[in-house]
C-alpha cells in the first residue's frame, strides 16, 4: 500500500482562455512572451499524434512539433507507458546514485552511432546545457580555448550556448565568451560566396590565422542551419572543414538537437550523410518527445578529462525522462519514422515547389527529409526580405488549423518541421491551408 494512502482531490486548473492569458501576464517573466509565435497567444490544451487542440477545443495540425521536441507524435503509447511505468516506481534518482534507466539508455543511445569508436553519454536537461558541456569537453580535452561557430546558426541563449549562436535576436547586450569567432556560414541562396564551398572553407583558414592563437579546441555546427534559415550545410563542406578543425588541433562538435533521430530521413543522425566522424554530438529536443532530455555523446578520450574535478547535474539523469527517451528509440524502430520522413518530407518539398511556380514571394525551398523552409522575399531578383508577409503568412494558417514556425536571421522564413509520424493526408492538408493562406497575400 502506498504511503499516501488518504485520498487527494485533483488539482484544479482553470482552463478559460481570457484567464489563463491574465494569469501569464501577470505571474511569468515578460522575457517568456519574447519567444511568442502569435499576436494572441495560442493556449494549448492536448495533443495526440500530429495534432494539437488549444483550450476551445480547436484542433491544429502542428508542423513545427514544439520547436522540434515532439519526434514520435503527442500521446504516444510506447512513451506515455514507459513513462508511467517508471513514475509508478521511483520518480527522480540524483546523479549520486546509479539507476537502471539512464543506464540502460546511454547504452541504447550509444549503439546508434558509428560502429568502432567508444561513445560514451553525458545526460543534461536541455540543448543549450548540453552546448555548454561540449565547450568545455572541447577545451578541457585540446587545452586550447578559440572556437569556431558559423553565423547564423543558432544553439541557446545561455552561457557558452549563447556565446556561439549567431544571431542578433538572440545576442544580449552583455559580455560573452570573448574566445569564439564566428565564420561566414555556407548557404547558397544567400552567402557571401553563393555555393562555393572552398571559399567558406577558406575562411575558417583565414580565421584560425588572424583571431587565434593558431590552436583551437573546436568547431561547432549545425549539419541543417534549423532557426536560422533551414540552411542545409552543403555537400562536402564538413569533410573539408573537419581537416582544417583537426589541423588546427580542435575537435568536431555537431549540434543534432534539431536534425536528429531520423528528421532528414536520409539517416539516422544528419552528420552521416556527410561521412564524417564528429568527436562530440549534441542531442535534444526529439530524443526525449517532449520530456527534458538532451544528451552530449562524446568518444570515451575526449570526455575523459572532465573527470578531473567534481561535475555535477541534478536531473540529467532523471530516470523519467530516460524512459521515455528509451521509448523514443524503439518507437522510431517500429513506427519506421525513418522511412516515413523521406516519404513526406519529399511529398512536402514537391508540394510546395509547386506553390513556388504559383507565388512569385517564394524565394527558396529547401531542407531534407521533415525539415523544410520557405523563404519569403518580395522581389526574386533583389532577394529583399519579405518578414511582414511570413508573419502574416503563419497567422493565416493559424486560423485554418494549421501550425507553421516563423524565423530566419532576417524573419522571413517559414519553418516546416512536424512530428514525423505525419501521412500523406496531412501533408495535403497542410499545403491546401498554405496556398489559401499566399492566395490572401
Amino acid at each position: 500500500m502506498s504511503y499516501y494512502a488518504e485520498h487527494y482531490d485533483p488539482l484544479k486548473t482553470d482552463l478559460s482562455y481570457d484567464s489563463v492569458i491574465q494569469k501569464g501576464i501577470s505571474h511569468t517573466s515578460p522575457a517568456v512572451k519574447s519567444f511568442q509565435a502569435y499576436a494572441d497567444p495560442l493556449v494549448l490544451n492536448k495533443g495526440d499524434g500530429p495534432h494539437l487542440w488549444d483550450v476551445n477545443g480547436k484542433k491544429y495540425l502542428d508542423l513545427m512539433a514544439q520547436n522540434l521536441c515532439i519526434s514520435v507524435g503527442y500521446n504516444h503509447p510506447l512513451v506515455n507507458s514507459a513513462v508511467k511505468e517508471q513514475m509508478d516506481m521511483l520518480t527522480h534518482s540524483t546523479a549520486m546514485y546509479v539507476h537502471p534507466s539512464p543506464v540502460h539508455y546511454a547504452e541504447e543511445l550509444a549503439a546508434r552511432f558509428p560502429k568502432g569508436h567508444d561513445w560514451v553519454v553525458h545526460l543534461v536537461n536541455s540543448g543549450a546545457e548540453a552546448v555548454d558541456v561540449a565547450i568545455l569537453m572541447a577545451r578541457l580535452y585540446t587545452g586550447n580555448m578559440d572556437i569556431l561557430a558559423l553565423r547564423n546558426c543558432y544553439h541557446g541563449v545561455q552561457g557558452s550556448a549563447l556565446a556561439v549562436t549567431g544571431m542578433k535576436v538572440f545576442r544580449q547586450p552583455v559580455a560573452t565568451d570573448t574566445a569564439v569567432h564566428h565564420v561566414a556560414n555556407p548557404h547558397p541562396y544567400r552567402g557571401f560566396f553563393g555555393d562555393a564551398i572552398d571559399e567558406y572553407i577558406e575562411e575558417i583558414d583565414r580565421t584560425i590565422i588572424s583571431s587565434t592563437p593558431g590552436k583551437i579546441a573546436g568547431f561547432i555546427v549545425e549539419p541543417i542551419q534549423g532557426f536560422g534559415g533551414v540552411v542545409p550545410q552543403p555537400k562536402g563542406y564538413l569533410k573539408a572543414a573537419f581537416e582544417r578543425v583537426k589541423a588546427a588541433g580542435g575537435v568536431c562538435m555537431v549540434d543534432e538537437i534539431q536534425t536528429g533521430v531520423t528528421r532528414t530521413g536520409e539517416n539516422f543522425w544528419a552528420f552521416e550523410r556527410d561521412n564524417v566522424i564528429p568527436d562530440i554530438i549534441i542531442l535534444g529536443k526529439g530524443i526525449g518527445n517532449g520530456f527534458p532530455l538532451s544528451a552530449v555523446v562524446a568518444k570515451r578520450e575526449v570526455a575523459q578529462p572532465m573527470a578531473n574535478k567534481k561535475w555535477f547535474n541534478t536531473y540529467g539523469s532523471n530516470p523519467m525522462c530516460c524512459a521515455a527517451g528509451r521509448a523514443v528509440l524503439r518507437a522510431i524502430d517500429e513506427d519506421q519514422t525513418q522511412k516515413n520522413s523521406k516519404i513526406m518530407g519529399a511529398r512536402m518539398k514537391s508540394n510546395i515547389d509547386q506553390l513556388k511556380e504559383k507565388y512569385d514571394i517564394i524565394g527558396d525551398v529547401r531542407g531534407r527529409g521533415l525539415m523544410v523552409g520557405i523563404e519569403l522575399v518580395k522581389d526574386r531578383t533583389t532577394k529583399e526580405p519579405a518578414e511582414a508577409e511570413a508573419g502574416r503568412i503563419v497567422e493565416a494558417a493559424r486560423e485554418n488549423g494549421l501550425i507553421i514556425g516563423k524565423g530566419g536571421a532576417m524573419g522571413n522564413m517559414l519553418r516546416i518541421n512536424p512530428p514525423l509520424c505525419i501521412n500523406k493526408e496531412d501533408v495535403d492538408f497542410a499545403t491546401s491551408v498554405l496556398d489559401h493562406a499566399f492566395s490572401k497575400l
